[in-house]
């Protein structure tokens, strides 16, 4: 995986889990990979060392993967939306039974059933 991919699946953990940091690992995260800043100019604008900034950076990739490693949100959500396009399929195809039975077996899944 190249560093473009690593950061746009990074990305992606963000937007399910960002809201699980602190205020300043979210601001320092934006800051970053949003916003494009180096982290000597991230630095300079929260008044805190390069070093924190790193170390922080280095704790949001971490603590983003567990978050996923533990909750499988983003796992979950793309076999959703995978189900999903099956169905819209099914319904383009003028499969409505088949398109019943898809979501039946999901809302199944979903419950736990």
């Amino acid at each position: 995986m190249n560093e473009l991919e690593k950061n746009e699946a990074l990305g992606d953990l963000y937007a399910y889990y960002g809201k699980l940091l602190t205020q300043s690992q979210q601001d320092y995260f934006e800051d970053y990979y949003y916003n494009d800043l180096s982290l000597g100019e991230i630095a300079d604008n929260h008044g805190v060392s390069r070093q924190a900034i790193y170390d922080n950076l280095r704790r949001c990739r971490k603590l983003l993967a567990n978050y996923e490693a533990k909750l499988h949100l983003k796992r979950e959500f793309g076999v959703i939306e995978a189900e999903l396009t099956d169905i819209a399929n099914s319904l383009r195809q003028d499969e409505p039974d088949q398109a019943m039975h898809q979501i039946d077996e999901l809302l199944s899944r979903m419950r736990g059933e």
